[in-house]
C-alpha cells in the first residue's frame, strides 16, 4: 500500500498546508532540457530549482538524488538498468486505465510535436493544457478525481490542430483518411459520456460495467465475482487475477495475462532484457534471487512466483539500491482485484533512515500496545524492515504523481509470515518541504496562532512520522481470522478506502504516545498536537479544495480521512473534543482536548480492524458511506472561495530526473544524473523512448 500525496496520494495536512506553487505560467520550451549537479559534496544544493511548469490545477516540481555519486560504479550500472526496465514499463498503464489510452496519448504526441501553425493562439494554449493534463494523469480521467477531463479548445479547434499536423505519423488504421479517424476519436476526446469516470465505486451498482478502466470487458461485476469465487483466497493463497484482464471468449469468462507472449507482452520482454542485465551487476546474492524471480515472474505470469519474489525481495535487507517492479497496487480497480504497472527505483537515505529504522524496532511493542481485540493481534511481528529511500526514478502509476510512503508486499499473508518493507521517499519529501515556504493555506485555514506555531515548527516531522508509522507499523498490523478471506472478496470495493483508515488510524493513535519521545524520535508532544491539528483540518475541511463544486469524495484516500474526521468529531460532540468555529464569516477546526481525541481514535481502529479480521462487508460500507463520502455544499463553497484567493495549484507532481551512462566502447564507466526542467519535452522523449505497445492490446 502506498501513502499518496497523488499516490498521485495520501496528503497529511501538515505536508498539504505547506505546498505552495511559485508559477502560474503555462510550460515553456527549453531547448536545454536538464541541468547536472555539479557539487562535489553530493548532499542537497540549495540553490536547486524546485518548482517547474504549472498549469490547470497541477504544479510541476523536481527532485533531487543525493548520494548517488557516492554508489560504486557497479551499483551505478545496477540503478541504471533498473532505471530502464521502469521506463520500458510506462505504456502499461496508460491502457490500464482506458483500452483508448495508447491510441490518444500517441495523437496528442504528433500533434504537438508535429504542428506547425501558430502556436500563439489562445487555442493552441489550450490544447498543450489539455496535453500536460493527459501526461501527468496517465491519460484522459484526472489522476485523483477519476472524472474524464475535455480540452477546453473546441473540436473544430482539435481537428485543424490534428489535420496540420504530420498525418504519416498518427495511429490510424490501414487506408483510414484522417477525417475518418478524426470521426472515430471524436468521442473519446469530447464526449463527457464515453468512459467517463475510470473507477466508479458508488454503492449498489455495477462497479466493473460504470468504471471505464482496461481491467473488464463484456463481463458484469456478477460475472467477475463468480469467476474469482472458485479461487481460493484463504491463508497462504496467491492474490488471483492480479496480472490480468478479464473478457469472455466464445461466451466463456477468461482471463489475458499480463506476461511475455501475452497481453503487454512487447513492453514487458523490455523490462525482462533490462533486469536480466540488472542480475548481473547484483549487489548481493539474495538481491540477484530476487530479481531473478521477477524475471521468472514477468515469463510466465504465475502469481505464486510472484509471491515467492515478493518473500525473497522482503529478505534483501543488505542493499543499498532497491526497486518495486510489476503490477502493484489495485486502487485504479473498483473491486480491488487488477494491480497497476508501476515502478519505483531508490537508494536508501542512510541518514533518514535512522528514524523509521527505531520505529521498525518496536513493532511488536506497537502490536501488543494497540486498542485492537486481543483476538485480532499478531503474537509475532516477523521482519519489518523500514527505511527512507531517495528515489531515483518513478513510472507507471506512482509518476508523474507519487506516494511519499509506501509498505509492500500487500499479500497480508506474506507481510505476516515473512515481513513486510516499510519506507519514506525522503527527497520527495524534501522538494515538498522546499516548495512550501510561500503557500498562505496555514495562515488562512489554521484556527489561531498557537495551532499556526505548532505546525510551523513541527508540521514536516510530524507528517514524516505519521508516514512512517502509516506504512511501517499500520499496514503490517493486526491479522485477519482464520478461514476469512482476502479483503478483495470481504470488503470489496470498500477494501482500499478501509485499508488505508486502518493504517492512518494506527498511525494517529502512537503519535500521540510518549513512546516516541521515550525511543528518541520525538522531542515532545507538541508534534503529535500538530499533526492532530492537521489532520482535522485537512479531513474536515481543507482536502475539499481538490473537489468540484457538487462532487462527493470518490478517492480512497480523501474518503479515508473524511471518515475518521468526520467519525470522531460526530461521536465527540457530547464532550466538544473538535468543534467548528464561525469567526469573521470563514469556518475554522479546533481540536479542544487531544487525549480524548486519541481515545475516539483507538475506538475507530478497534472497530476497523474487526471488520477487516471478520471480512465485514456492511459495517465497513456503512463507515464509508455514513462518514467518508457526502460533502457538506455550503462549507464546500467558502472552502473553495477562500483557497481560489491563495492562487496556489491543489495538485502536485514530478518531473523525474534522468540517468545516462557515460560510455567506452561497449562498457559503462559511469552514469549521470541529470535534473529536467520541461515536463513537457520529458513525456515527448518518454514517447518516442518508450513506446513499445501498439494501440490495441
Amino acid at each position: 500500500m502506498k501513502n499518496k500525496t497523488m499516490y498521485g496520494v495520501l496528503v497529511l495536512l501538515g505536508v498539504q498546508l505547506l505546498h505552495s506553487s511559485c508559477s502560474n505560467s503555462t510550460h515553456t520550451d527549453n531547448k536545454t532540457d536538464s541541468t547536472v549537479i555539479n557539487s562535489t559534496t553530493d548532499t542537497y544544493d540549495s540553490t536547486f530549482q524546485v518548482e517547474a511548469e504549472s498549469f490547470a490545477d497541477l504544479q510541476l516540481l523536481r527532485y533531487q538524488v543525493p548520494g548517488f555519486k557516492t554508489l560504486s560504479l557497479q551499483q551505478k550500472e545496477l540503478a541504471y538498468y533498473l532505471y530502464e526496465a521502469a521506463l520500458s514499463g510506462r505504456d502499461i498503464i496508460y491502457d490500464q486505465k482506458s483500452k483508448y489510452g495508447l491510441l490518444l496519448r500517441k495523437t496528442i504526441e504528433v500533434v504537438y510535436g508535429t504542428y506547425s501553425g501558430n502556436k500563439t493562439d489562445s487555442s493552441w494554449k489550450q490544447f498543450e493544457v489539455y496535453c500536460g493534463r493527459f501526461w501527468f494523469s496517465n491519460g484522459n480521467h484526472h489522476h485523483y478525481s477519476n472524472e474524464k477531463f475535455i480540452p477546453e479548445c473546441t473540436y473544430q479547434q482539435f481537428a485543424a490542430f490534428v489535420k496540420a499536423a504530420d498525418s504519416a505519423q498518427l495511429p490510424r488504421n490501414a487506408g483510414e483518411s484522417t477525417d475518418a479517424f478524426l470521426a472515430r476519436i471524436k468521442p473519446i476526446v469530447y464526449d463527457m459520456k464515453f468512459e467517463p469516470k475510470v473507477v466508479d465505486q458508488r454503492p449498489d451498482i455495477d462497479n466493473v460495467k460504470n468504471s471505464s478502466n482496461n481491467f473488464y470487458e463484456g463481463v458484469t461485476q456478477k460475472e467477475v465475482e463468480a469467476y474469482y469465487k472458485k479461487f481460493d483466497t484463504k491463508d497462504s493463497a496467491p492474490s488471483w487475477g492480479l496480472n490480468s484482464k478479464v473478457i469472455k471468449d466464445k461466451g466463456q469468462v477468461t482471463e489475458k495475462v499480463w506476461k511475455s507472449g501475452g497481453m503487454y507482452g512487447a513492453a514487458i520482454d523490455y523490462i525482462i532484457g533490462w533486469l536480466q542485465k540488472a542480475t548481473t551487476v547484483a549487489e548481493n546474492d539474495a538481491q540477484k534471487k530476487a530479481l531473478q524471480l521477477l524475471i521468472q515472474f514477468y515469463q510466465t505470469g504465475d502469481l505464486k512466483t510472484w509471491d515467492n519474489y515478493s518473500i525473497a525481495w522482503v529478505a534483501d535487507t543488505a542493499s543499498r539500491i532497491d526497486v518495486v517492479n510489476g503490477f502493484i497496487e489495485v486502487y485504479l480497480d473498483a473491486i480491488g482485484k487488477k494491480g497497476s504497472f508501476e515502478s519505483t527505483l531508490s537508494l536508501k537515505d542512510l541518514e533518514e533512515t535512522k528514524r523509521i529504522k527505531a520505529i521498525a524496532q518496536q513493532a511488536q511493542w506497537f502490536e501488543d500496545n494497540s486498542p485492537i481485540m486481543a483476538e485480532h493481534k499478531k503474537k509475532s511481528v516477523t521482519g519489518i524492515t523500514a527505511k527512507a529511500i531517495t528515489v531515483i526514478v518513478e513510472s507507471g502509476d506512482a509518476a508523474p504523481s507519487t506516494p511519499i510512503g509506501i509498505n509492500l508486499p500487500n499479500a497480508d499473508w506474506v507481510r505476516k509470515q515473512h515481513g513486510s518493507k516499510s519506507v519514506s521517499l525522503s527527497n520527495i519529501i524534501h522538494s515538498y518541504n522546499v516548495s512550501s515556504s510561500k503557500s498562505g493555506m496555514l495562515d488562512e485555514f489554521a484556527v489561531n496562532d498557537t495551532v499556526k506555531g505548532r505546525l510551523k515548527k513541527y508540521g514536516p516531522l510530524a507528517s514524516d512520522l505519521h508516514t512512517d508509522m502509516h506504512e511501517c507499523i499500520g499496514h503490517a498490523s493486526g491479522q485477519i481470522n482464520p478461514g476469512v478471506e482476502t479483503t478483495d472478496k470481504t470488503l470489496k470495493n470498500y477494501a482500499s478506502c478501509l485499508e488505508e483508515a486502518r493504517a492512518d488510524l494506527v498511525g494517529l493513535y502512537f503519535i500521540m504516545d510518549h513512546k516516541l519521545v521515550d525511543i528518541g524520535v520525538m522531542p515532545e508532544m507538541d508534534v503529535a498536537r500538530a499533526e492532530y491539528d492537521s489532520y482535522m483540518m485537512n479531513g474536515l475541511m481543507t482536502q475539499l479544495t481538490r473537489l468540484k463544486p457538487g462532487e462527493q469524495l470518490e478517492e480512497a484516500h480523501m474518503r479515508n480521512r473524511q471518515l475518521i474526521a468526520r467519525w470522531t468529531y460526530e461521536h465527540g460532540k457530547k464532550e466538544n473534543v473538535i468543534e467548528f468555529l464561525h469567526m469573521n464569516d470563514k469556518t475554522y477546526v479546533r481540536v479542544n482536548d487531544y487525549t480524548k481525541l486519541r481515545a475516539l481514535f483507538g475506538q475507530l481502529l478497534r472497530e476497523m480492524q474487526r471488520i477487516k479480521s471478520e471480512g465485514d462487508y456492511k459495517g465497513g460500507k456503512d463507515l464509508v458511506e455514513n462518514y467518508g463520502v457526502k460533502v457538506d455544499p455550503v462549507l464546500h463553497k467558502e472552502i473553495l472561495a477562500r483557497f481560489a484567493k491563495l492562487n496556489i495549484k491543489p495538485y502536485k507532481g514530478f518531473v523525474q530526473a534522468k540517468l545516462t551512462p557515460v560510455m567506452n566502447g561497449n562498457n559503462i564507466t559511469d552514469v549521470k544524473v541529470e535534473y529536467p526542467t520541461s515536463f513537457y519535452q520529458q513525456m515527448m522523449d518518454y514517447g518516442k523512448q518508450y513506446g513499445y505497445l501498439p494501440v490495441v492490446n
